[in-house]
């Protein structure tokens, strides 16, 4: 897999982490516990998406 796809797929699944996290939100009866571990896997994507994209920028 290429540098391109696989920054690609991270941030595809940052967005469906964004989409289950707003879905969450919404619902009153959705556990705080499970918000937090939405927000914490989203948090981990962006920050693997941001190094490897300024790992990325110092290759080129």
């Amino acid at each position: 897999m290429s540098m391109q796809s696989h920054l690609a797929a991270l941030e595809q699944r940052h967005r469906t982490l964004e989409s289950e996290l707003n879905d969450a939100i919404m619902h009153p009866s959705t556990d705080d516990l499970k918000i937090a571990e939405l927000k914490r896997r989203k948090l981990l994507l962006k920050d693997e998406i941001t190094r490897l994209s300024t790992d990325a920028d110092m290759v080129h």
